[in-house]
């Protein structure tokens, strides 16, 4: 009898250690995967009045400039916009960015945010995004409802909490004022994907007559979900999608953008072999100007409403990977 006292209390201490172990996954994924959300209430949320596929295409009134920097944060993203006396700032690069993307801001006289916005949970986008929230005040900060059990979304949450704001869920269709200007969120458009690439937070600004399209990390999925429902994604500008990787900016989506300026942000020399030469080649072939932050740093697009300029020449259609 002595034995099977012996086996039992194995199978006993079994169930215990796996209890343990599903109760420390569940506070785990509880603590960073059920992350409180705001309900809209920002006076500067506009509602759609056609649908929630109609795109922002101009902005009622101009007043100075639109500014937006591409901010060199290495391999990673990181966009400065500012309208008047309202800034936005989409993505805040990797953990190691931190000095210089606070440097930079604040040589810029940043005091405040009224948007930020965590484009998805990669650490190349909200590495040192915690950094920026814990530096500055904000009104409102949008990230997709995804999550990871990564120190950085944690230290993130925890920044968030810190300064006693929640997140805000992006909804497709809905209009943000930004000065005289105004966005539009066009994705992420289905609940679940495989990648969190695809949870990216998509923008389309206007300015005047110009406009902006902001794509994260969506890969070539959210990009066609976007073309099915019809949006109109013409803009004079694209911030090219995942650093210039294979699997964003299909061929349809770039012919339906149409845009005169493109824009990459990637790192010198990056292990990921970013930006790759199918997304170079499709560039090239259709004679599209492409601004590169691994080749010439932070880069400034200024628009007045009517015409765009930058602060540096066009980069090369020159490639890492395949």
């Amino acid at each position: 009898m002595a034995r099977k006292y012996k086996e039992d209390d194995v199978k006993v201490g079994k169930k215990i250690l796996l209890g343990f172990i599903a109760l420390a996954v569940i506070l785990v994924i509880g603590r960073f995967s059920d992350v409180d959300f705001t309900q809209e209430t920002d006076s500067d949320a506009l509602e759609d009045t056609n649908n929630t596929v109609a795109t922002v295409n101009s902005s009622q009134t101009t007043n100075g400039n639109l500014v937006i920097d591409f901010i060199d944060v290495g391999q990673g993203d990181s966009i400065l916009i500012r309208q008047g006396d309202a800034t936005m700032l989409i993505d805040g690069g990797t953990s190691e960015c931190k000095d210089s993307l606070l440097s930079f801001l604040q040589s810029e006289n940043i005091d405040k945010f009224d948007y930020i916005i965590g484009t998805h949970a990669h650490e190349d986008h909200i590495g040192s995004l915690d950094d920026v929230v814990n530096t500055y005040d904000f009104d409102t900060i949008l990230f997709p409802k995804s999550s990871t059990t990564t120190k950085t979304f944690e230290n993130l949450v925890l920044a968030v909490k810190a300064k006693n704001k929640q997140f805000t869920a992006p909804e497709v269709g809905k209009v943000y004022e930004l000065g005289d200007a105004v966005f539009q969120i066009l994705a992420p458009n289905a609940d679940s994907y495989a990648s969190l690439n695809n949870y990216s937070i998509v923008i389309k600004l206007a300015y005047g007559d110009n406009t902006f399209l902001f794509t994260g990390d969506a890969e070539s999925i959210s990009e066609s979900e976007m073309m099915d429902k019809g949006m109109d994604l013409s803009a004079d500008v694209l911030k090219i999608g995942h650093h210039g990787s294979t699997t964003s900016t299909s061929k349809k989506f770039l012919e339906q953008v149409n845009p005169k300026y493109t824009v990459i942000s990637c790192g010198r020399n990056n292990t990921y072999n970013h930006p790759t030469k199918t997304t170079m080649d499709k560039l090239k072939e259709a004679n599209i100007p492409v601004y590169r932050t691994d080749e010439e740093g932070t880069i400034e697009c200024v628009s007045d409403g009517t015409t765009i300029t930058f602060n540096v020449e066009p980069g090369t259609y020159s490639y890492l990977g395949g």
